[in-house]
């Protein structure tokens, strides 16, 4: 019996979470990033032009999100500045993890303009997770 109302409450919290994505006619997709590989970035970077070309800029919403040792390349001065750039008028988002910032002693300053900021990174995906956006790491 618990089994089958455990089985029926998470296929309620699915329909509901799809109806939201649904109603907004847009897909959502966060993908993380973590790490200061140059070529998990660009793969990275690959990947929001790739979904954006699939699905058509206006029917998906992608959200970069860097935390943790992905933070020096999402600086002002990183040798991907100009594929950041490209990200941003591509209508994507690229936030940047703000405990990430505090560790390393990190400011806006320091950072890629035109970038957005999140408290905790891993928080960004986890609630985006439950909201229904699919959850990409290169």
């Amino acid at each position: 019996m618990k089994k089958t109302l455990w089985t029926v409450w998470l296929l309620v919290c699915f329909v509901f979470t799809g109806a939201a994505l649904a109603d907004s006619g847009r897909l959502g997709v966060a993908i993380q990033v973590s790490d200061d590989n140059v070529a998990t970035w660009n793969q990275a970077l690959n990947v929001v032009k790739n979904i954006q070309a699939s699905y058509g800029k206006d029917k998906v919403e992608v959200e970069l999100v860097v935390f943790g040792n992905g933070a020096g390349l999402l600086k002002f001065d990183s040798q991907l500045s100009n594929r950041i750039d490209d990200t941003l008028a591509s209508g994507a988002k690229v936030l940047m993890c703000q405990n990430t910032m505090k560790a390393q002693k990190l400011t806006p300053e320091d950072m890629h303009a035109g970038i957005g900021y999140v408290k905790a990174g891993v928080v960004e995906l986890i609630e985006k997770q439950r909201q229904g956006w699919a959850v990409i790491r290169p």
